[in-house]
């Protein structure tokens, strides 16, 4: 087992369900998001809750499942386009054990179970993202790709490289609860 990753007990706040959020993330429009609990979102990163349909309808702009990771200074916004004259953001949907890399700015419309982002990627504006996908580091995934399941993306524009092995999932989930498991508050002495 791999050491702990200790953090400060002042900057998180943690819910009922285990999700751990860092007071140096901004959360606008907090009713829209739904975290479907263990999941960490860290310092610097950003989630536009507030980007939502205007009128009646569907409130939840952004959710989240379990084990998931949004990393250091991510951004995530909903997608967005005009349809008939009319300007509308769109929900994004975000499966359980995903792990989004440090400085990612993400606009998708769905990303699967067990999927991995890279540092310092840009997955453009209603793209699809299918389970156990891994896309890599400084990665520039155009707007309304269609990432297939169990490969890996890579590049800018961002292209299919490889398959993954069928035991994807079982990796992804071991490495997430892991990383979950490993990320503990600093002691105070």
């Amino acid at each position: 087992m791999e050491p702990p990753i200790y953090y400060s007990k002042a900057e998180f706040i943690e819910t009922d369900t285990g999700n751990k959020v860092s007071r140096r993330a901004t959360i606008a429009g907090p009713q829209n998001i739904i975290l479907g609990g263990k999941t960490i979102i860290s310092s610097g990163a950003i989630i536009r809750g507030d980007l939502r349909r205007t009128g009646p309808g569907h409130a939840v702009v952004i959710s989240l499942g379990r084990y998931c990771l949004v990393g250091e200074s991510c951004v995530m916004r909903p997608p967005y386009k005009t349809y008939r004259g009319n300007f509308n953001y769109y929900p994004m949907k975000i499966g359980d054990h995903v792990h989004i890399g440090a400085n990612t700015v993400v606009e998708a419309a769905q990303i699967g179970n067990h999927v991995e982002i890279g540092k310092n990627c840009v997955i453009g504006k209603f793209t699809i993202i299918k389970d156990c996908a891994r896309i890599a580091d400084n990665t520039i995934i155009p707007p309304n790709t269609v990432v297939p399941a169990l490969s890996l993306f890579a590049g800018s524009p961002g292209r299919f490289t490889e398959d993954l092995p069928e035991s994807t999932q079982e990796m992804v989930e071991a490495h997430t609860k892991q990383f979950y498991t490993r990320f503990q508050p600093l002691q105070d002495r």
